[in-house]
């Protein structure tokens, strides 16, 4: 019978050298990471998307199917902003209730 592909008997452990300057060296910090960089994005997003409204509200001139669509924008950015934090709430329940961090380690971008 003809095979593709052989077996291998590995002897010792195989290594991958971890390449310079990378600082992730198991997947709970690269977990822990996306979910501070997700809840740093999900900010940004409703606060533009509050700006976006505003400005729309202000540019409606007077005319309602415009500032309804303004309205409709700022509600909506309001109800992600209440959804964003209620997921942070959890996130931090979670951490409380069963004793592990889940953002450990992580640090906020210092703006000067």
């Amino acid at each position: 019978m003809l095979t593709l592909f052989g077996v291998a008997y590995a002897q010792g452990s195989i290594t991958v050298a971890q390449p310079v300057g990378f600082q992730i060296t198991d997947i709970g910090t690269l977990i822990s990471g996306a979910i501070g960089a997700a809840f740093i994005i999900a900010g940004l997003l409703v606060f533009a998307y509050l700006v976006w409204g505003g400005i729309q509200w202000i540019t409606a001139g007077g005319d309602k199917a415009n500032l309804e669509a303004a309205r409709g924008r700022i509600s909506n950015a309001l109800v992600g902003l209440a959804i964003v934090a209620a997921a942070f709430a959890v996130m931090l329940l979670v951490e409380f209730v069963f004793g592990f961090t889940i953002l450990g380690g992580v640090e906020l971008p210092i703006f000067y």
